[in-house]
């Protein structure tokens, strides 16, 4: 080590400190955020094994994960279908067959007749009974010892076998016995039952004993499990607390414009609820501060968040500002900018319109008016964060949907200011369960407007076996007969939008043939965005009776005629989705139902949905069981790209830590602020930019 230089904290050692860490190891560990001690002692075990006992092979259950110690009695390649090794052994209990497709001349030469051979893998039906398929096998000797712990399983990429994983994180573990990890949470504030060192814990969880159940340690129940789960739940909820604090004083202060909103609110030709007014009260005092808003509106479908935006607005065009207002798909973003022009071009404001459908000559025109300011409110969709694309002094970003973009695209947006940090307000119809927000939304105030406006009538909802189709296709002709419209989605568990456009275009045209005295449109994800549009466009003027389409009408299609909802397959769709495609209906005063049309048989999962379709129309209530039965990654669309991932934590597991995080976090902040920044870079590293989107 040359003269003045200094060796990094053991933590952040190169992982090319290690033995056998060469280059190309080392950039396949970067593809996994793997660059230092630190990375490899966090990269935690996916699952375990239980390898520490024999089963003999008479006792062998299908489906079963075993290890078996046989001798060879023969190996040879058989022709059929593929092309296939069969190894046969046997112990003193019965015999069974290995069989690998992939395999060399070497391997068949290893395993020679008379060999003992340790065997772990999963016991499969085969032709010839009871076969392993491609299972680990070691040549051994009578008295080679059995593994004294449970073996982990690490998540890996191409190139790095789980041997590899075992090598490297036991050379680890032995430098952290001289170099004990610092504990960074004071044992004073932790839970009594959560007081281990964070040395022994990740010991443990790398090289758990025989002991424990491999069960307990995969579903992450184990109690030293929770207690790292609540340290990486605290790491993320200061990330976002310390993203806040440091926004402080870094926007523009806008006062509320009050004779717009006395005018805004007099041209309404209705009054807004008690919830609107109350949030639009709390977005108003966010505005005035200097430190940027950053508030979240949950809303149920029909709630009128759209009219909370749109006030949001007013404060920011009075004091000579922009506002840029992004939708998630050009139906809506349509929707908004017709809305937004009812509304804001009687009050003498310029509201613009920017999406991919634009002509090149359109576009530059546009771009024009906002570089210059003389649009001063900007709908759109993500084209708006484009480069090509600059304000002249934008003070307040509206995205509505949130959940539908990543990361990266909210962050561009919220950078298209260079003099101060804009407001961000964002929208969401798709409520989020209270433990949800309390972890990923901590550096966001959250407003609920919670009040559905006068004359919403409840959406009443039933579910039809496929086989009674008949006799649903008639009802709906006689919904449409009495002068109301009707919708009929089409799903299908591909994914793809040609096989979805498929599907939906047979199903209109079946429809048609049942139905001919209907006008029937179609809308699907293959069509083009002016063709979607004058579909819907024809829906909403009431020139088509029925609609067919795919979840491409989830959100923001609002057509207070239309009373009627099937959904076919919805066995096939979460809850949150059904929740949102079923507010397409309900908006007008007419009584509106909702169909579910499934197929038999159905799994557990899809009849708890289905029930809770039936008997709640709370989104609040929705959300919480949408999380139970699908997740909290699913639920919120977390793995968007740029999104922080949980290492350990699993909130549907963990939803008893978080009242602690909330006090441990407040206890840091103000008792020990000189460890907020090391917990925060040991669990998020470089990923903290992420938490002020």
């Amino acid at each position: 080590m040359t003269a003045g230089s200094r060796q990094p904290p053991f933590e952040l050692t190169p992982i090319t400190a290690l033995k056998g860490v060469g280059p190309q190891l080392a950039a396949k560990l970067e593809k996994l955020g793997i660059r230092c001690f630190r990375d490899l002692l966090f990269h935690l075990p996916l699952r375990y094994i239980d390898q520490t006992h024999i089963t003999p092979i008479g006792e062998l259950q299908p489906g079963s994960y075993a290890v078996v110690e046989a001798h060879i009695q023969g190996s040879q390649v058989v022709f059929g279908k593929r092309r296939s090794l069969v190894c046969r052994i046997a112990d003193d209990s019965g015999t069974t067959q290995l069989r690998f497709f992939h395999f060399s001349a070497a391997q068949k030469e290893r395993l020679a007749p008379g060999q003992l051979l340790r065997v772990f893998g999963e016991a499969r039906r085969g032709a010839a009974g009871l076969e392993f398929y491609h299972p680990e096998t070691t040549l051994i000797s009578a008295d080679t010892p059995l593994p004294e712990g449970l073996t982990p399983i690490y998540p890996s990429t191409e190139g790095i076998s789980q041997k590899k994983w075992l090598q490297l994180t036991e050379q680890l573990l032995e430098r952290c016995g001289q170099t004990p990890i610092e504990d960074l949470i004071p044992k004073e504030i932790q839970p009594l039952s959560g007081r281990a060192a964070i040395a022994d814990i990740l010991s443990f969880l790398h090289r758990p004993p025989r002991s424990v159940n491999a069960q307990d340690l995969t579903q992450r129940s184990h109690p030293l499990q929770q207690r790292l789960a609540l340290e990486e739940l605290l790491a993320h909820h200061l990330s976002l607390r310390q993203q806040r604090w440091r926004s402080q004083g870094s926007g523009y202060a806008l006062q509320p414009a009050l004779p717009l909103t006395k005018q805004f609110l007099q041209q309404l030709p209705f009054i807004p609820t008690a919830a609107q007014v109350r949030v639009h009260q709390e977005v108003s005092a966010d505005l005035a501060r200097k430190m940027p808003m950053r508030r979240l509106v949950q809303g149920d479908v029909g709630s009128g968040k759209t009219l909370i935006a749109a006030l949001a607005c007013l404060p920011a065009v009075a004091a000579g500002k922009q506002v840029a207002v992004m939708a998630p798909t050009e139906i809506l973003a349509e929707q908004h900018f017709q809305n937004f022009c009812r509304w804001l071009e009687p009050l003498g404001l310029r509201v613009g319109w920017l999406t991919g459908r634009l002509t090149a000559k359109q576009r530059q025109t546009t771009q024009e008016g906002i570089t210059r300011g003389d649009l001063q409110v900007l709908v759109g969709t993500q084209a708006l964060f484009q480069e090509s694309v600059t304000f002249d002094d934008l003070a307040l970003v509206i995205i509505d949907e949130q959940h539908r973009f990543g990361v990266f695209q909210r962050l561009a947006l919220q950078q298209k200011n260079e003099r101060a940090k804009p407001h961000l307000l964002l929208l969401t119809a798709t409520p989020i369960p209270r433990t949800l927000a309390m972890s990923l939304y901590a550096s966001l105030d959250i407003s609920v407007i919670d009040e559905l406006p006068p004359g919403r009538t409840a959406i009443k909802t039933v579910t039809v076996n496929n086989e009674r189709r008949a006799e649903v296709i008639t009802r709906v002709g006689g919904n449409c007969a009495q002068g109301r419209q009707a919708y009929w989605v089409c799903t299908l568990i591909d994914e793809s939008e040609t096989l979805q456009a498929q599907a939906a275009e047979e199903l209109c045209q079946s429809l048609q043939k049942a139905l001919p005295t209907l006008t029937i449109g179609l809308i699907h994800g293959r069509m083009s965005g002016s063709d979607k549009d004058r579909q819907m466009a024809r829906f909403k003027a009431g020139e088509l009776q029925l609609l067919v389409a795919t979840t491409v009408i989830e959100v923001g299609v609002d057509v207070p005629n239309a009373s009627l909802m099937i959904i076919e397959n919805p066995e096939r769709l979460g809850l949150a989705q059904l929740h949102q495609l079923r507010g397409r209906v309900g908006r007008g005063t007419a009584e509106s139902h909702c169909v579910l049309l499934y197929q038999k048989p159905l799994g557990k999962t899809a009849r708890q949905r289905l029930e809770v379709m039936k008997t709640t129309s709370d989104g609040f209530v929705i959300a919480e069981e949408d999380m139970k039965l699908r997740g909290p990654g699913e639920v919120l669309g977390t793995r968007q790209t740029g999104d922080i991932q949980f290492r350990i934590a699993d909130l549907s597991q963990h939803q008893a830590l978080l009242p602690h995080v909330e006090t441990m976090g407040e206890t840091l902040f103000t008792q020990y602020p000189e460890r907020v920044t090391p917990l925060i870079e040991r669990w998020l590293a470089e990923r903290e930019q992420f938490a002020e989107a």
